[in-house]
């Protein structure tokens, strides 16, 4: 009889690292993995892409729509929206590989977890240059680096090439792997070296992509709520409020994830000991986490809908040019009022 591979089992589960080799007189886990009912992920899914797919398209529409007086700050979550709507379009092909594994090839493999990772660092890498900005408008009160659009404009394709540089491993690397013992999986697959280089692949992106824009958002926002505060800037505060919601359910979505990855990456190096409880324990949090770093992608047109005046108002504003909402209603909706920016003349937020 053919000896079970658990090496290709527990990689089937997730898209983590592999296993250690097992010695032959291992005696492997009982797995007791009870995953999350596969038609509430796909119902899941497909809201989310629905969603994401009429939510970030209005928040392009609007922007677009008013480029002449967009700001700085609206100019990087137009680079938002574009991330979120690009990583939507591949959730219908995730969704329908919950049912018979990944079916799809290694082509579309690559490409839907590239797009996964360019939309994962390419949201936080845009979040931390807006914390930058409103470090420099409101801390610093300057205008010199984001005042000239054309420098914006520089911004965000540094900010795209970093987050494709990064990205790269899961183009290259990724490919469909056909087990005997369970569905076809979608993973990274380095021959001998796999786990190791898995680890490396891990460490340094998680650390240049995530960390240090982490610690990026952390230091200019702690400066820039405790400037607010200390001048009592009222305005200004309730024009944040966006920003920090957007960089709220950022850090919601994607911490939890990456806490699991974290805890998988400690385990595997030894660093905390692997038990059979305790691998089953981070193969759920595994797939919780993920499906919720997928429902990032429609939450900012939400916060936008329900927080955001000038997003709002800039909306109703389309609707009115084409008839579907009468000027009348259109004048009882208040103006928002434009605050500083590091822009000139233009509001912070949406």
């Amino acid at each position: 009889m053919e000896d079970f591979n658990w090496d290709d089992y527990f990689d089937d589960f997730n898209y983590s690292s592999g296993l250690p080799s097992i010695p032959p007189d291992f005696a492997p886990c009982t797995l007791y993995y009870i995953g999350i009912n596969i038609h509430v992920v796909i119902l899941i899914y497909v809201l989310v892409f629905l969603l994401s797919l009429l939510g970030n398209s209005l928040v392009m529409l609007v922007i677009l729509y008013n480029r002449v007086n967009c700001s700085v700050t609206d100019v990087y979550l137009l680079n938002l929206a574009m991330a979120d709507l690009l990583f939507a379009l591949t959730l219908p092909i995730w969704a329908a590989s919950r049912t018979n594994g990944w079916t799809f090839g290694t082509p579309l493999c690559k490409v839907t977890s590239f797009l996964k990772e360019v939309n994962f660092y390419s949201s936080i890498l845009v979040l931390a240059c807006i914390s930058v900005d409103r470090y420099l408008a409101i801390v610093h009160a300057t205008r010199t680096l984001t005042q000239k659009r054309h420098l914006v404009k520089f911004v965000c394709l540094g900010m795209w090439g970093l987050s494709l540089i990064l990205s790269l491993p899961a183009l290259l690397l990724r490919k469909t792997v056909y087990s005997p013992n369970y569905y076809p999986a979608c993973y990274e697959d380095m021959g001998e070296h796999t786990t190791k280089w898995r680890l490396v692949l891990r460490v340094l992106p998680q650390t240049f992509g995530f960390l240090l824009p982490l610690l990026v958002m952390l230091f200019c926002y702690g400066f820039t709520i405790r400037t607010l505060f200390n001048a009592h800037m009222g305005q200004k505060h309730r024009a944040m409020r966006v920003i920090f919601a957007v960089v709220l359910v950022f850090l919601l979505c994607w911490l939890p994830y990456n806490l699991v990855l974290l805890a998988d990456t400690l385990m595997r190096t030894g660093m905390i000991e692997e038990t059979c409880e305790r691998r089953n324990d981070i193969d759920h949090a595994m797939e919780a986490t993920e499906i919720l770093s997928f429902l990032h992608c429609c939450l900012n047109p939400i916060l936008y809908a329900f927080i955001g005046q000038k997003f709002r108002y800039g909306f109703l504003k389309i609707l009115a040019t084409y008839g579907l909402v009468s000027k009348e209603f259109l004048a009882k909706e208040s103006k928002p009022s434009y605050v500083g920016s590091s822009s000139g003349n233009t509001s912070t937020t949406l």
